[in-house]
């Protein structure tokens, strides 16, 4: 398709800077590396696009760590041999985004992702240097990829994890594609999907509201101090809480 040359040059000229984010996508497939994996494939589509914008990413796939089950900072601490968790959680907090992309299994995100997200809430505890939670002034997204139903069902879950945790969640945060209902090609099998304009709009909207929505918290400090730093609401003071004396 040609593009109006204004459609061409607002495409290739985006409105701000983005070479001071990092993006990290953690690819929860079951499938160690090198196996292909369908998820990862979607996901590079996403790194690409910010990769274009020189934003600095990296992908990891979590089956190829040993991750203790648990919600604490360090399983180590609490009886495992061995945590690789700690390591993936220091590129988390490094990361201005996080995309966490899953596969779709009975209708549900996989047992990595589950998994990932429980290690993530082991952190939540943990806060910045205002008092609020150190997830605070990032952006979550999720991809999904299948050959079943569940796409909305599982970014629903693992988008609410994270604004629960404090990422924000910008408007159309989630992407994915599913083949036909049933057994079946999945995405980039003999190129299925590829040529998907659903999923490729959404794919490349999700990216650049990702983007977009960590320039302006980036450049904002973060999410404004006042009425959320639980120092605070420990100390006592109730941010205007119609009942000041509550214990």
């Amino acid at each position: 398709m040609t593009l109006h040359p204004k459609a061409e040059a607002t495409c290739r000229n985006p409105p701000a800077d983005y070479s001071d984010l990092k993006a990290l996508f953690l690819s929860t497939t079951l499938k160690k590396d090198p196996e292909p994996s369908h998820t990862a494939d979607l996901m590079g589509v996403s790194k690409a696009i910010m990769d274009s914008n020189s934003i600095s990413t990296e992908l990891l796939r979590l089956t190829d760590y040993q991750i203790a089950f648990g919600v604490y900072p360090d399983m180590t601490e609490h009886g495992w041999a061995r945590d690789d968790w700690p390591d993936i959680q220091r590129k988390v907090m490094e990361a201005d985004i996080l995309v966490i992309g899953t596969p779709i299994w009975l209708g549900e995100e996989s047992s990595v992702c589950r998994l990932a997200i429980e290690r993530l809430y082991g952190y939540s505890g943990n806060l910045n240097d205002h008092g609020q939670s150190d997830y605070y002034g990032r952006v979550g997204g999720c991809i999904v990829t299948g050959n079943e139903d569940g796409v909305k069902h599982c970014a629903m879950t693992v988008l609410y994890a994270l604004q629960h945790l404090g990422y924000v969640i910008p408007p159309q945060a989630d992407a994915g594609w599913i083949g036909e209902a049933g057994p079946g090609p999945s995405y980039g099998d003999d190129g299925a999907g590829y040529d998907n304009d659903f999923t490729q709009r959404n794919t490349t909207f999700m990216t650049w509201n990702l983007i977009h929505m960590a320039r302006v918290l980036k450049d904002a400090g973060g999410i404004p101090v006042h009425g959320n730093q639980r120092s605070e609401w420990a100390a006592g003071c109730r941010f205007d809480h119609p009942n000041p004396d509550y214990r």
